[in-house]
């Protein structure tokens, strides 16, 4: 592999560009927006989605996703689950590698879909899908700071040559055979973050947030192993790993959109607040929750994060209604 396709140029988009750059391969960094591209090119920075970090040369910046997907032995799909189906029907006719590396984590509204699902389901039939996941802030990836992650997929035959793309003395990535687990993970952890940023909120202790974090954790586990998932996975990098750095880091956008939550902001104000930046655990909530409900699966935090999030639920009592369970 010598050439390196990142479809979305968001905070973890560019700086897995950077990365993959300094690695020593040629990488284009794929954005829908014109602007972006000319900003970036000019600054060799994104300033909107990831201020203060220099863009090596390697990186191409374009807006042609025909030229993206033609020209990569290996395309990452960076894009937020919500519009990863949408970009890879742009893509899929286009692409020429073998193997797509998804970094985005959620659940798909409506077909309940984890993203490989989504991937496999329009793009051609030899293309493997990868996923990567793991407690991975850009803010502190992109400043080099000691981090782990997990690439996982049902071809386990191509994750060592994935692995040498991504690894570097600060960013060590690690193997993986579970995907459902690995994808459940990362998807599922967002939603108890959106509960701890709300707890924060509100100024909660410790004690709560433990609680939540532990019922986040049961959550993710009863999801998944419905879903086939290996129950080891949930205790490593991608669960209880991810989990924690994402419930309790200032860097999390979704416990970032609970606080907000707690103050009596609006979703459609805390969007604009965000200025672009996407908080995946939003439209995963909605998407587990309804898949909850069709296979009877008890999860109680998921439904009242739910009902806080689309029925505009009084914090209070769906506080109170959690802690009625048995």
């Amino acid at each position: 592999m010598k050439k390196i396709s990142i479809i979305g140029a968001g905070s973890w988009g560019t700086t897995l560009a950077v990365l993959i750059a300094e690695n020593g391969y040629d990488v284009i960094l794929w954005t829908r927006e014109k602007s972006n591209v000319e900003s970036i090119i000019k600054d060799r920075e994104n300033k909107q989605y990831l201020p203060g970090i220099k863009i090596p040369n390697k990186v191409h910046v374009g807006s042609s996703i025909e030229k993206a997907a033609s020209n990569a032995d290996l395309v990452v799909n960076a894009v937020p689950a919500q519009f990863t189906r949408e970009v890879a029907k742009q893509y899929a006719k286009h692409i020429n590698c073998d193997v797509v590396v998804n970094v985005a984590k959620g659940i798909e509204i409506g077909t309940y879909k984890r993203m490989s699902e989504v991937l496999k389901e329009e793009l051609p039939d030899k293309v493997s899908i990868v996923s990567l996941s793991g407690p991975n802030h850009s803010e502190e990836v992109s400043r080099k700071m000691p981090t782990a992650t997990v690439i996982a997929s049902d071809n386990i035959n191509c994750l060592n040559g994935i692995k040498k793309v991504f690894h570097t003395g600060y960013f060590r990535v690690f193997t993986h055979d579970d995907i459902i687990g690995v994808e459940v993970c990362g998807a599922l952890k967002n939603i108890a973050a959106l509960a701890i940023g709300v707890c924060d909120g509100l100024g909660y202790g410790d004690n709560a947030k433990a609680s939540i974090i532990t019922l986040g954790l049961m959550e993710m586990s009863a999801y998944g192993r419905f879903l086939g998932a290996k129950r080891a996975t949930f205790y490593g990098i991608a669960g209880v790993g991810d989990l924690v750095a994402t419930c309790t880091s200032k860097h999390s956008r979704n416990r970032f959109v609970g606080e907000r939550i707690a103050e009596g902001k609006k979703m459609e104000d805390i969007r604009k607040e965000m200025k672009g930046m996407v908080a995946e655990g939003v439209e995963t909530t909605k998407a587990v929750y309804e898949f909850s409900k069709r296979n009877n699966l008890y999860m109680p935090l998921t439904e009242q994060v739910y009902g806080v999030l689309y029925k505009n639920k009084d914090l209070k009592e769906a506080i109170s209604d959690l802690l009625k369970i048995e």
